[in-house]
């Protein structure tokens, strides 16, 4: 058996006790006057973040840097009418399109959008005579234009002139779609669900943090943390709309991650601190000790959750980076509130802080000498955990093969991913640009808003223009080649209609063939099955690069913090594993669109191609959230005993019933979140909840005891460099001043017998 030394009480951890000292006294001096400060703080973020969702985007998922992206920007600069993004559904009922009083209020509709400012290219059935701009049953036809600018200067427009056009003109009822609508209302409509997730979620939790404390004063200290953390947040993005883009689709995570982080961080510090309590500590030394041991492991968590967010931001799609923005802010601002009013809080409550019990109603008749948070003495939780964690380690290889085949069996959907891009149908099948773009989609020959778009540039001849249009007619997949529309200076442009649907696997394949057929002049393919290919060709270039910045940060986060070289590598893996039943379930459920109607969404056969990384990069963080919870705890009992698997079943014993309550609380917020009538959010909510109950429940109960049984006491080992290394700079809840709360009568048992099978 390889020889596992302990740390030497000095060294490294005297430099972090001084460290933190100081901390410590300047958040517990003037308790009163940090938390004045921070309501004043939390009421200037209240006025800076007002009305951050109005400055927010619904796009993002484009790379700014693809061929798509130039060739959309040039043609909306050169030819609007190429590029409609809203559309004006003209129903003239029996009457028909082309009945003459119908197409004179339509023209005079057209007339008047196109001298509305801010407004370009406008065309229409009546204007082309395409018969791609009318119903095949000839009731409906449509007027096409492209409202210029930016995403929110378009949509100021959009708002401005849609009830001059909605409705009864005469003889016809106008509807309004197209892309800047459809994204418009999805940007209302996320608004509206993420103040009803809010509603649904911040009641909820509070009767779950009763439930877990007992103490009212207890459970409304977390609530107040992550209220905090949401505002601040807030009040940073709405700062960072003023330098860049921000997706609105940022917001949910911003609530989700306010709410669930800042509370599992109370919820440890206030576990700690009632502990310390306990062992009969007054509330100064109960409020230090607190914060050299739960403060130092809260702190080290927000580091790892920070960084699996900061990966994001390698990604060059800013809806992506939004989330990389919100995240980052609110894990900061979180664990930066439960370090400095929490404990500010507590020495003012001091021992109130257990006050308002509303489970002794529950409890009368029971033993009044249970401890108030109910959990560690030999017959409360904590024990149940104990004994628990004993069986899962004396059948180790048993959970470990079934436990580990389990989540591979629940990930093998994923498999069968088909990536695709986000679109109308993410709405609610009532909202009225969905239901415009379903009218566009099941009952006009063509697509309005146009298939794939070839950008020709450089001189040409008539006749070049007519073979280049021959041959790419001619190619597989494609149903039909229109053009060229010229313009001054060697521009024009083609359209070309796909076999199938506009960005299916055929469309992709027909965009890579446009591509690398030659031409007499430059060409620039875009069109939504373009925009996809150049989505995808961007994330799986600097995937292995926010992969590797994730594992590396990791693996050197998690050595700091217990000193091992295979406790970071069974952590990256482990948490990779927790993760297989939400990527599996992703698929089956809302590609292949089992439950849709349960649910409430529109299947579409594929998956969002950004959605994957952001849920990886949210739910990665959040187990890594969890371990470390648990590892700093077996850790502290290793430094202090030097008993490998007493130390693993003391922290499953002491933060088993934390971990799931946090589990259980993070995931009510999420599924909150997924209750929005948008698929994507309800994917991302769903999803990151089912990932967090898993790895709660079942990698932190059963794999991770097991794993650690199977290793014994290798789970320790370092080569002598690193051990060094770790003694002068590694982190650790372990503290010779305090050691944290006394072993129990059964626990001092274990150890006991534990020390006597390995003497030789």
């Amino acid at each position: 058996m390889a020889e596992v030394k302990k740390s030497a009480p000095g060294g490294g951890a005297t430099a972090q006790r001084a460290g933190s000292g100081g901390w410590t006294r300047f958040v517990t001096a003037r308790p009163r006057l940090t938390l004045l400060v921070a309501l004043v703080l939390t009421a200037l973020a209240v006025l800076a973040g007002g009305g951050v969702a109005d400055r927010m985007g619904s796009g993002g998922w484009e790379d700014p840097a693809a061929e798509s992206t130039y060739a959309t920007e040039a043609l909306a600069r050169q030819f609007p009418g190429s590029q409609p993004n809203l559309i004006l559904l003209v129903d003239a009922g029996a009457a028909g399109a082309d009945a003459p009083a119908v197409a004179a209020q339509a023209r005079k509709l057209a007339e008047r959008l196109d001298a509305e400012p801010g407004v370009d290219g406008v065309g229409s059935y009546w204007s082309t005579g395409s018969p791609a701009l009318r119903s095949e049953d000839g009731r409906k036809a449509v007027i096409a234009a492209r409202i210029a600018g930016e995403e929110k200067d378009a949509a100021a427009v959009l708002d401005r002139i849609a009830p001059e056009y909605r409705g009864t003109h005469g003889p016809v009822e106008v509807s309004l779609g197209g892309g800047l609508a459809v994204r418009h209302e999805m940007q209302t409509v996320i608004q509206e669900d993420l103040l009803r997730a809010e509603l649904i979620a911040l009641p909820l939790t509070l009767v779950l943090l009763v439930m877990v404390f007992g103490s009212a004063v207890a459970a409304l200290l977390p609530l107040g943390v992550g209220i905090v953390a949401i505002l601040g947040t807030n009040a940073v993005l709405r700062g960072i709309t003023e330098f860049t883009d921000v997706s609105v689709f940022a917001q949910n995570l911003t609530t989700a991650l306010g709410l669930g982080l800042a509370i599992d961080y109370a919820l440890f510090v206030v576990r700690r601190y009632r502990e310390e309590l306990a062992t009969g500590a007054d509330t100064y030394t109960a409020v230090r000790t607190t914060l050299r041991t739960a403060g130092r492991t809260v702190l080290f968590s927000a580091l790892t959750v920070a960084v699996s967010l900061a990966a994001m931001l390698v990604f060059p799609q800013y809806f992506l980076r939004s989330f990389a923005y919100a995240g980052i802010a609110v894990v900061l601002l979180a664990a930066t509130a439960a370090l400095t009013l929490l404990p500010a809080a507590l020495v003012l409550l001091g021992d109130r802080v257990n006050a308002l019990d509303l489970r002794r109603l529950l409890r009368r008749g029971r033993a009044s000498g249970r401890k108030a948070d109910g959990g560690e003495g030999a017959g409360g939780e904590g024990a149940g955990w104990g004994r628990a964690t004993a069986l899962v380690m004396r059948r180790a290889p048993v959970f470990a093969v079934l436990t580990t085949a389990g989540l591979v069996l629940l990930g093998l959907p994923f498999l069968g991913v088909r990536f695709g891009t986000a679109d109308d149908r993410q709405l609610p099948a009532t909202a009225s640009s969905r239901v415009v773009q379903d009218q566009l989609r099941d009952g006009f020959p063509g697509d309005p808003g146009g298939g794939i778009t070839v950008l020709a540039e450089g001189a040409a001849t008539p006749a070049q223009y007519a073979d280049y249009r021959e041959r790419i007619a001619g190619l597989d997949g494609v149903a039909r080649a229109d053009g060229p529309v010229t313009a001054g200076g060697g521009r024009a442009y083609f359209t070309v209609v796909p076999d199938g649907e506009a960005v299916g696997p055929d469309a992709q394949r027909t965009v890579t063939e446009l591509r690398a057929e030659p031409a007499p002049f430059d060409t620039s393919v875009t069109g939504q099955a373009a925009v996809l290919v150049d989505s995808k060709d961007a994330l799986a270039e600097r995937l292995p690069w926010a992969a590797a910045v994730i594992v590396l940060v990791t693996l050197l986060l998690v050595f700091l913090l217990t000193g091992s070289v295979l406790i970071p590598v069974q952590a990256v893996v482990l948490n990779a594993l927790s993760l297989t039943a939400m990527f599996g379930a992703v698929v089956w459920v809302f590609q292949d669109g089992h439950l849709a109607g349960f649910l409430g969404f529109t299947p579409t056969g594929d998956i969002e191609t950004t959605l994957p990384v952001l849920m990886f990069c949210v739910a990665f963080g959040l187990s890594m959230d969890y371990g470390v919870f648990l590892l700093s705890r077996v850790k502290e009992e290793y430094d202090r005993t030097g008993e490998h698997e007493h130390s693993v079943r003391f922290g499953l014993r002491h933060t088993g019933g934390l971990i799931t309550a946090a589990a259980v609380i993070l995931a009510v917020v999420m599924v909150a979140i997924g209750t929005s009538r948008v698929t994507n959010t309800k994917m991302l909510g769903l999803g990151v909840a089912l990932a967090v109950l898993m790895d709660a429940m079942v990698v932190r109960s059963l794999l991770v005891p097991a794993v650690m049984k199977l290793t014994g006491r290798l789970t320790w080992w370092a080569p002598g460099p690193l051990r060094r290394f770790h003694d002068r700079f590694g982190i650790s809840e372990s503290d010779a001043y305090n050691p944290g709360p006394t072993p129990d009568v059964e626990e001092v048992s274990e150890a006991r017998r534990e020390m006597t099978s390995l003497r030789p």
